[in-house]
């Protein structure tokens, strides 16, 4: 536990500190937060995640049609 607020406090520290440079959050917090995430804008999607909602959508209506 002690490790993981460790690194939150780095990570938060980063942010501020990449804010205080581009006067932008959204570009602070996606260029400290690692890419391998993918995490995304809220509002925002990537091709991967809407091809897992569309799996999955596809999937609900087969099982409805049964």
């Amino acid at each position: 536990v002690k490790e993981l607020m460790v690194f939150l406090n780095v990570a938060v520290f980063e942010i501020i500190l990449a804010y205080l440079e581009k006067r932008d959050w959204k570009e602070a917090f996606f260029s400290v937060l690692p890419q391998r995430k993918g995490a995304l804008p809220l509002g925002e999607t990537n091709d991967s995640s809407k091809h897992t909602l569309s799996t999955k959508e596809h999937e609900d209506n087969d099982s409805d049609n049964n």
